[in-house]
């Protein structure tokens, strides 16, 4: 199937590990060029060289932190000097601080909010007066399963992507006119470096391993085991192609069938 996303120009934010270079590798093997960020510029750099070697795609590596609006404002700047334009936006950022709600003070809160919240609303009001000018674009959120059912020690993450929810189903009726679709995909538990540090430090705080913490995890999920990056990243493909052009508002898990909600 052609997807459409060949001379696309797609920005994938924090894309030096996980599920943000799953995407990005994806879109690169559909003919996409990119623009990708992390804090950290020797990670991206050598995540882009990567791509580029086995791909061909043109990456352009940024240092950034999403979660500071002047960094933000620099990353889609500097992706539209480059290639003219941002044709895809695929927001994502690390996972906050975990921990029940009796852990974390105001400054964690704002925190959190600036990581998952604010930088999905700066990256989005960034690059939607291109979009609306050329009436095509994509925007995914990548968020939780944890929208649709809360996991547990997990207040920041569980409030706060729930918040960009609601923010990305109400914006998609307002750019819909202009030919942007807007949706979400919803991880679940996904074999990360972000799965691996949780299952660490929750292990550690029952005094278990984390493979034994990893197998309570798989036990949950109908398809018993974790799922792959690739496989997420095949579907958040599809939601930002050409194919998906009437498909908006949306918010889609990869979950293995963890989520037990009718809808």
């Amino acid at each position: 199937m052609d997807l459409g996303l060949k001379n696309k120009v797609a920005l994938v934010a924090a894309a030096s590990r996980g599920l943000g270079r799953a995407v990005a590798e994806e879109l690169a093997a559909e003919g996409a060029t990119l623009v990708i960020c992390s804090r950290n510029a020797e990670t991206i750099n050598t995540t882009a060289n990567e791509i580029t070697k086995a791909t061909g795609a043109e990456v352009l590596a940024l240092t950034a932190d999403v979660s500071q609006a002047d960094d933000v404002v620099h990353l889609v700047q500097s992706g539209i000097e480059r290639f003219g334009r941002i044709d895809i936006l695929v927001t994502n950022s690390g996972g906050p601080l975990a921990g029940p709600f009796e852990r974390f003070n105001q400054e964690d809160w704002e925190a959190a909010t600036r990581l998952l919240l604010f930088s999905a609303v700066e990256l989005a009001r960034n690059v939607l007066p291109g979009m609306k000018q050329r009436r095509w674009g994509r925007i995914l959120n990548i968020t939780s399963i944890a929208v649709k059912q809360p996991v547990e020690n997990l207040i920041l993450s569980n409030s706060l992507r729930a918040a960009v929810t609601g923010f990305a189903r109400t914006l998609a009726n307002e750019v819909a006119p202009f030919g942007i679709t807007v949706n979400n995909i919803m991880p679940g538990y996904t074999r990360t470096e972000r799965i691996e540090e949780l299952s660490r430090m929750m292990a550690e705080k029952e005094g278990i391993s984390p493979a034994e913490f990893v197998a309570r995890w798989e036990k949950e999920v109908p398809m018993r085991r974790l799922g792959e990056p690739h496989e997420f990243a095949a579907l958040a493909a599809f939601l930002v192609s050409e194919r998906a052009s009437y498909i908006t508002g949306t918010s889609i898990p990869v979950d293995g069938g963890w989520i037990r909600a009718l809808m």
